[in-house]
């Protein structure tokens, strides 16, 4: 089993409620969740728990985990704050915090995933726009890319996406 987040691009209105839910859930100074209005639709992106994940492959610390279902752990506690995983990621997932010296990331709200509950970020979109599905490569659950998303083929990112309708699409000023 593999999960993946789902986001409806014609749901999502940029109302930026996963940022905030993720800053309230994890407690950080930043949110782990970014909306990218710059795409011409709001593309609302997180660690994106790829099925081959440069963050793993260059640490040197051998910080990064990948379990069974995919999710990608970041142990802060091995963590240098080398930076080499930020700036590996094509997504700029892993992110670089001045306060604490050290590289974080999302980890899909591991701990509620484990008790049933769905991450902080999905449950707080009004529109449900944002959902986590499991991949099990048997059925069609959206398009794995979408404009504005880096390239793909290297990490397989788990993410799918319902595509903006042509007639649907926000152009934002």
């Amino acid at each position: 089993m593999q999960l993946g987040f789902f986001l409806d691009l014609n749901r999502c209105t940029g109302c930026r409620a996963c940022e905030a839910a993720c800053r309230n859930w994890k407690g950080m100074g930043f949110s782990l969740r970014q909306v990218y209005p710059e795409t011409g639709y709001y593309l609302s992106l997180a660690c994106n728990h790829c099925e081959n994940p440069e963050c793993f492959r260059v640490c040197p610390e051998r910080t990064y985990n990948k379990r069974r279902d995919g999710i990608i752990l970041h142990n802060s506690g091995r963590c240098t704050g080398c930076n080499r995983c930020v700036r590996a990621c094509p997504f700029a997932a892993p992110r670089y915090n001045p306060a604490t010296g050290k590289v974080e990331k999302c980890d899909l709200c591991v701990e509620r995933i484990d008790n049933g509950v769905v991450p902080a970020c999905v449950e707080a979109c009004p529109v449900k726009a944002l959902q986590v599905l499991e991949l099990d490569g048997k059925k069609d659950l959206g398009a794995k890319w979408v404009a504005g998303l880096a390239n793909i083929h290297l990490t397989r990112p788990t993410i799918r996406f319902k595509p903006p309708a042509a007639r649907e699409r926000h152009l934002l000023l």
